[in-house]
């Protein structure tokens, strides 16, 4: 089985709004109802888990009904960082999956990710094992020692890869790496590829898009706005 693990427990205090982020309505539908739709009309996508807010838990699942997402499964309570709510969801649905399935990992506010990064993901996962989405760096890059007030240092940007998410990984292997992290004391990670990472795993990037974006602030979800009606004009190859 494919699995979809949608994450949304933030509380989306950089956005500054009353209500979280992924529950925000843009052209009457919630962010996170965007972002499931992408997984739902996916057909190698079995079934969605999402890891939300407990006290959203009902509102997710009334919106699912709404919005006929049929292959949402679980909805879990999420935890205090982003790593503890992706451990909350993949031991809630341990026991109903094997080791081998698969786990795709997908932040709950990217909601523009396309069927091409779906599939691109899951094509390198079952070449290398794994997938992680990315995108190479394209600005010029400085390293900063005092708080990005100045900087005397360049990065090679051909170098530099931006992650994103889908990160696309077997459940074991998963379950594998959280198990470590406990023994290591390693908390809060900011992505499961940076968990891999630290405990000394290759990274194998899959297709990413600046599409991709991540919903954190209001300009974030006017970009979002912009891209929903905006379509490439027929010339463009």
């Amino acid at each position: 089985m494919v699995i979809a693990l949608l994450t949304a427990a933030g509380t989306g205090t950089r956005m500054g709004q009353d209500i979280p982020k992924q529950f925000m309505h843009v052209d009457n539908k919630p962010i996170i109802i965007h972002t499931m739709q992408a997984f739902q009309n996916h057909p190698s996508i079995d079934a969605i888990v999402v890891v939300t807010l407990s006290s959203w838990i009902d509102v997710l699942k009334a919106y699912a009904a709404q919005f006929n997402i049929s292959k949402l499964r679980w909805v879990i309570p999420g935890g205090s960082t982003n790593q503890e709510s992706i451990f909350n969801g993949l031991n809630a649905i341990r026991s109903e999956l094997k080791n081998d399935d698969v786990i795709m990992i997908h932040d709950g506010n990217r909601c523009m990710v396309s069927s091409e990064i779906i599939s691109n993901s899951l094509a390198t996962f079952k070449q290398y094992g794994s997938a992680v989405a990315a995108i190479p760096c394209v600005e010029a890059v400085f390293q900063s020692e005092d708080n990005g007030c100045s900087s005397t240092v360049t990065v090679p940007r051909e170098r530099l890869f931006r992650t994103q998410t889908p990160h696309t990984y077997e459940l074991g292997k998963l379950l594998w790496a959280h198990s470590e992290a406990k023994k290591r004391g390693i908390t809060s990670t900011a992505a499961t590829c940076v968990l891999m990472q630290q405990l000394g795993e290759r990274i194998y990037f899959s297709k990413g898009s600046e599409e991709n974006l991540k919903i954190t602030t209001v300009d974030d979800m006017m970009i979002f706005k912009a891209l929903l009606h905006t379509k490439k004009d027929s010339w463009i190859k």
